[in-house]
């Protein structure tokens, strides 16, 4: 009965006091790249430490690994074959999130990048870029894994001078390549897969911010940090659609200060926050298969 009871307490603390005390440090600001791992494995983890209690209890009611079978008159066999049902049920609203979120934003964008392509005009600057004849400072992307688009307007070329519109563009180019829309939706399925009252903002708050500065990273590394930092300014408070990646779209000020005093070179930091991304994933895993492969073992030998 410990197993459960300690897989139920670490999928708690993974769920509210650990991702409140991570978005409240700035550490990991320093270090965007890992610590997206960082907020991934903790997602991942207090899933999994979930799932792994309910299991385990389950397991615990029934009795001892591979001696009990299913008893309808038996209370305890009941109460097992309940709490594995609702662990079930996680599981399939869980996929059902993943999938509804993976289809319904693939469909909005690709609405989008069809008014875009009626709309706007296509620029050889780069490959994708497309001008819109409006005067509201714009600049996003559209990712996809075909015919993604850079969407600027003519009140955002009418801002920007050369250099930060290079900037600008680098950095959404950055969240293409890179397919930051993917993480997003990753916290996005998570964020409604559970009701209100169990989830939380701070995850997918925080990996929006995250991917913000790991594409202002790359920016600032093709075309140095003035050009964007002058061009987030410029830009602060443009809005965006719902299913873009927009330059300005979270946390300007964070971000402009950071290009003005960038952090020296992470590397332990980094490499700790890896280590702690991994450990959080495997000590669940770990619970969850032993019982498994337990299992196993004691029915083929």
């Amino acid at each position: 009965m410990i197993t459960p009871v300690l897989l139920a307490v670490l999928a708690l603390v993974l769920t509210g006091p650990a991702p409140a005390v991570l978005a409240r440090s700035d550490w990991p600001y320093r270090v965007p790249r890992a610590a997206v791992i960082l907020w991934q494995a903790i997602a991942l983890a207090a899933v999994l430490a979930a799932l792994g209690a309910g299991i385990a209890l389950s397991y615990s009611i029934a009795g001892e690994p591979g001696t009990p079978k299913f008893d309808p008159s038996s209370p305890r066999d009941l109460v097992a074959a309940l709490i594995l049902a609702m662990t079930a049920l996680v599981v399939v609203r869980l996929l059902w999130a993943v999938g509804r979120v993976a289809i319904g934003t693939r469909a909005r964008r690709k609405r989008h990048r069809d008014l875009v392509d009626v709309l706007a005009t296509p620029d050889g600057l780069i490959p994708g870029l497309r001008v819109l004849a409006e005067e509201t400072p714009l600049a996003y992307c559209l990712p996809a894994l075909r015919g993604a688009r850079v969407v600027v307007s003519v009140g955002a070329l009418d801002r920007l001078d050369d250099s930060e519109l290079k900037a600008v563009l680098a950095h959404e180019q950055a969240h293409l390549r890179a397919r930051h829309d993917l993480v997003l939706e990753e916290f996005t399925a998570l964020h409604h897969a559970f009701p209100r009252w169990v989830r939380s903002d701070v995850a997918l708050e925080q990996a929006r911010t995250l991917v913000e500065l790991l594409a202002d990273d790359d920016a600032r590394r093709r075309n140095g940090p003035r050009p964007l930092a002058r061009a987030l300014v410029a830009l602060a408070g443009s809005p965006a659609p719902e299913a873009a990646l927009a330059a300005a779209k979270s946390a300007t000020v964070l971000r402009v200060e950071r290009l003005a005093d960038p952090a020296p070179d992470e590397r332990v930091l980094a490499t700790l926050t890896y280590a702690g991304a991994v450990t959080l994933l495997v000590l669940p895993t770990i619970t969850i298969a032993a019982p498994i492969v337990k299992a196993i073992v004691d029915a083929v030998s």
